[in-house]
């Protein structure tokens, strides 16, 4: 069990008790600390969340994933204004988010939200996509350390120059349209929706998430036709919206140049390169299998394309393109050569910026 006694620790920062056997509830005594990082990742915590959480007032990093925790979404965590990171995936958490009581500006410093591998139901909550502030603007520096598995990659990062802005909702129960707003999200790099009910169309607006480098949108009930829109993402290096019912000819330019088969599989609508099927041929009705429903083996696993199933060290999360090398430890696999984006302008300059820290 975590001990009652780390409260007699007033001036603790950062509390990391990652991948330990630590079992039992997650202390109320914590009301008192003033850490700005909690990380109780991978153990074997059992729930409800106590509420006197929302008591840490400086709290920035709160890593509870991959634990047991049988609970509703804590949405008394949106009071915490300096909140940027919030990682509570694979665990047992159920209800939709919607009907739970919000605040008029939740989360506004969130970063990263990471709920995936869970039981929620219902649309995806489109007030807290209205609310996320720090999303809307690209912040140039927030350094830590992290551990990732995203694009396939185990990656092992030390000091982050560059922030990465993610959401991960993948493997729950939501279900309705995409909210158009997310794509007023400007600073995401990362979207992961995929192994949901979602139905409806892409948005066009997420032609607007002009930093996004992986979009996974797979293994949903989409229809209609892959919008032009996304055409300019310039920095798109991962697309995964296989596994739905879209439509019509494959967009092309820019870095849907880039994409294979495995992107666009199990839509037996679209036609077009990099698909065998021309254009000029009439399409079977689309059928949805029930591999859709089978989304376990997902959440345990890592998906080899644009699934972002993350393991948070100690704070943010980037992707490997672009990324200075010497910065990155791989421990395996390498990235698709195919797959390219340009280089960010501030991106040339980073190496250099660490090297006089």
């Amino acid at each position: 069990m975590i001990p009652q006694c780390l409260a007699n620790l007033p001036f603790l920062q950062v509390l990391d008790m990652e991948m330990n056997k630590l079992y039992g509830s997650v202390p109320n005594t914590f009301s008192s600390m003033t850490f700005s990082t909690l990380n109780l990742n991978s153990n074997q915590l059992v729930g409800p969340l106590p509420k006197s959480l929302s008591n840490c007032r400086n709290l920035e990093v709160l890593n509870l994933g991959n634990d047991i925790i049988k609970d509703t979404f804590p949405h008394w965590l949106q009071t915490l204004s300096h909140l940027k990171v919030l990682v509570l995936r694979a665990n047992k958490l159920h209800i939709s988010i919607i009907k739970l009581k919000i605040n008029r500006n939740p989360f506004p410093n969130l970063i990263i939200f990471d709920i995936s591998c869970n039981d929620f139901s219902g649309p995806i909550p489109k007030f807290y996509a209205e609310n996320f502030e720090a999303m809307k603007n690209v912040i140039p520096f927030f350094y830590d350390s992290v551990n990732a598995t995203t694009k396939g990659i185990d990656i092992t990062y030390a000091i982050i120059p560059t922030i990465f802005v993610s959401i991960d909702f993948s493997g729950n129960k939501f279900e309705g349209d995409i909210p158009n707003v997310i794509g007023e999200l400007h600073a995401i790099i990362g979207l992961n929706l995929s192994h949901n009910k979602l139905t409806g169309a892409i948005p066009q607006s997420f032609g607007n998430l002009i930093n996004i480098e992986s979009m996974d949108l797979s293994s949903n009930m989409l229809t209609g036709r892959i919008p032009t829109e996304l055409t300019n993402l310039n920095y798109l290096a991962v697309l995964n919206i296989s596994q739905n019912h879209l439509e019509g000819a494959i967009a092309r330019g820019e870095q849907f140049d880039t994409f294979s088969n495995d992107s666009y599989v199990g839509n037996y609508g679209l036609c077009g390169l990099p698909l065998s099927k021309n254009c000029n041929k009439i399409s079977p009705p689309s059928t949805y299998s029930d591999e859709h429903e089978q989304k376990f083996g997902f959440c345990w696993q890592p998906v080899a394309i644009g699934g972002m199933v993350f393991g948070v060290g100690l704070g943010c999360f980037v992707l490997l393109i672009g990324k200075p090398q010497w910065l990155v430890s791989m421990v395996g696999g390498k990235p698709n050569s195919r797959r390219t984006r340009r280089m960010r302008p501030h991106e040339r300059i980073n190496q250099n910026q660490l090297l006089h820290m």
